[in-house]
């Protein structure tokens, strides 16, 4: 806006040639209407004359400073304004009007008092805003319009607040007056979109510039399109607030967003409706539970089967993203990808069919429908969603975005660096074998009868599950596990437990010959133990084929037991030197896995992901005659 003209005669203008009343509610007054002659209404006047310069200037010298440009122009357009907002601020006087506000209701000390020890700059501004602010308007619901001379702007502009005494929130700052009055414009817009007769030369360039950024966002220039659907949302126009929704859900994929009276139409259901099941899943419209939702559902359309059907997969994790068509297929083939782990292929299969992508109808610009998918939604990140806008699709030609690079790193090392500030999981171990299909995994490892569960939040299903060895039918020597069962990308299946682990002891009981059946098995457990001085991480390698075990070994510190013929690059005596730090030695045994066996996890499938699960057969043996066996349980309780 700086040392930009601005032409009030033209604005002030044109607000007045488009003005018509707004809806009242129930109970409410109409608004007034003016008739000048017999026949017909006369727009009402919002404005008065312009104030001639000497005015301004008188009321300048009774104020003792000089106005601010923007207002200052504006008075000698129009000597005051009809603001006509839904609640606050009326109508701004003219220049015999206004005057110092004077703090009456002592804001000043409440403000001051609620600075803290390092106030923010702004902070201090609104603070003491109350005792030097100029009162404009002279007609209010209890809200007040103060253009502060202490908060300006290098071209002179004072910054505008306004207080609405009766919400009890912070004042609204516009940075200058005219900021101000076109953001009423806008409002004023919006208050009468709905309405079928309003219709003029602003509504017909705002919707002219919605269909642009749809055509735009489609050919993958969604950055240019943002502040064009911006500027319509913010004038009411039909089909703005909706296309600029999916742009943000794409940028923040795992953010809930309303999907408003779109989600009810026929042909956006396959995209949205999952998604506004997300949005209750995350706490949006959960006041009242399901009856609550479901009404909403249907007050947008959506028939109450149809949105309880939905809502039953979601939280089931059984729901499927499956659109029609080339795309459609692309999809079935990305999620039986991911499922068992490979997210970055299951991403390309993605990305190469993007372009194939047909939009539903006018209103959805995006395959927003790949959110609520439980394998394939983990998958979209905002960078992801920013490659999936900027893909020209539904026939648009554009050029190809970059592209984002895969998020697996290979090998094993990245179990022991830190995500978000610490280590993706304390302990872990897995079983890894060789030519086997990861549907195998429970008939060779799990207990009575078990089953892969469906594809499961790893985040949640964990967190919040009970371990395995403490169920009712457990013994207490008992250390079952939940894995999560996927395929490496050199064809190695594996099941993973980072999570219900108890420490490794003496009744350990590796898995690896009963996992052999199909070819070689390979056991991994690296136990960091209990932080305390002297005591040492264990570390545990095993590898058997067909039934047999090959060699084996366990590291506590510097005590190793070994057996069988261990190859030189996995021998604990050149991995694990004396002077070595844990970590040293997790780091090293990790490198030489996927240096000699060729092993490897999926880190995004495994943090971030939805996998298969079940719960193995316990990994430690009974206790013998003669041995002792102790396992304590702390509860926590409130007093």
């Amino acid at each position: 806006m700086s040392g930009e003209a601005f032409d009030w005669h033209e604005f002030l203008g044109r607000w007045q040639r488009e003005w018509v009343p707004r809806d009242h509610q129930e109970g409410e007054a109409p608004e007034k209407t003016y008739t000048s002659a017999p026949g017909g209404p006369n727009p009402r006047p919002l404005g008065s004359p312009g104030a001639p310069e000497a005015a301004i200037a008188a009321s300048e010298e009774r104020l003792g400073r000089r106005l601010p440009p923007s207002y200052r122009e504006f008075l000698a357009v129009s000597d005051g304004w009809q603001v006509d907002e839904t609640a606050g601020v009326y109508r701004l006087g003219g220049v015999a009007d206004i005057d110092w506000f004077h703090d009456p209701h002592g804001l000043t000390p409440l403000y001051q008092g609620d600075l803290g020890d390092n106030p923010s700059a702004e902070e201090v501004l609104l603070a003491g805003m109350w005792q030097r602010a100029l009162r404009l308007e002279t007609d209010s619901d209890m809200s007040y319009a103060l253009l502060d001379p202490g908060d300006r702007d290098p071209d002179g502009e004072w910054a505008l607040y306004v207080y609405k005494g009766w919400s009890g929130e912070l004042p609204d700052r516009y940075p200058s007056f005219r900021a101000y009055m076109e953001a009423r414009y806008r409002a004023f817009h919006a208050d009468r979109a709905h309405r079928p007769d309003f219709v003029n030369a602003t509504t017909r360039a705002q919707d002219a510039r919605v269909a642009q950024a749809r055509l735009l966002v489609l050919r993958g220039r969604y950055e240019e399109a943002r502040p064009l659907l911006e500027e319509a949302r913010a004038f009411g126009r039909p089909g703005s607030a909706a296309l600029l929704n999916q742009l943000r859900q794409l940028m923040a994929p795992h953010s809930p967003r309303d999907q408003g009276f779109l989600v009810g139409d026929p042909r956006y259901l396959t995209e949205l409706l999952p998604l506004q099941v997300l949005t209750l899943a995350h706490g949006g419209g959960r006041r009242g539970g399901d009856d609550h939702w479901l009404g909403m559902m249907a007050a947008r359309g959506v028939a109450r089967e149809t949105a309880r059907a939905a809502l039953d997969a979601v939280r089931d994790s059984t729901h499927r993203y499956a659109p029609a068509g080339t795309w459609g297929r692309a999809v079935a083939e990305a999620r039986e990808t991911a499922r068992w782990g490979d997210c970055d292929a299951a991403w390309r299969v993605l990305r190469a069919a993007l372009a194939l992508w047909e939009a539903p109808g006018p209103d959805v610009i995006a395959p927003v429908g790949l959110l609520a998918d439980p394998v394939l939604g983990p998958l979209i990140t905002p960078e992801r969603g920013r490659e999936i806008l900027a893909t020209p699709r539904s026939g648009q030609r554009g050029p190809a975005p970059e592209q984002v690079p895969d998020l697996d790193p290979p090998g094993l090392a990245w179990l022991t660096e830190p995500i978000a500030g610490r280590r993706p999981f304390d302990g872990y171990r897995c079983v890894w074998t060789e030519a086997t299909d990861p549907t195998r995994l429970p008939d060779l490892l799990g207990e009575e009868d078990a089953r892969l569960s469906g594809p499961t939040d790893l985040r949640r299903a964990f967190w919040r599950g009970t371990d395995p060895h403490r169920r009712e039918d457990a013994e207490p020597w008992a250390d079952r596990a939940t894995v999560a069962v996927g395929r490496t990308a050199r064809g190695w299946a594996f099941a993973f437990d980072g999570w219900s682990h108890r420490h490794l002891n003496k009744l350990f009981r590796s898995p690896a010959a009963a996992a052999s059946a199909d070819g070689r098995a390979v056991v991994v457990w690296c136990d960091p133990g209990p932080s305390a001085p002297g005591r040492h991480g264990v570390f545990h390698l095993s590898v058997a084929e067909r039934g047999e075990e090959l060699y084996a070994f366990t590291a506590r510190g510097t005590d190793i037991q070994r057996s069988g013929s261990i190859p030189p690059p996995l021998d604990p005596a050149r991995l694990f030197r004396p002077q070595d730090t844990d970590p040293d030695r997790e780091l090293r045994l990790l490198h030489a896995l996927h240096g000699e066996l060729g092993l490897s996890l999926p880190r995004f499938a495994l943090t971030k992901g939805s996998l298969h699960t079940f719960t193995t057969r316990s990994w430690t043996r009974p206790p013998r005659d003669g041995e002792s066996f102790a396992w304590m349980s702390f509860v926590r309780h409130r007093l």
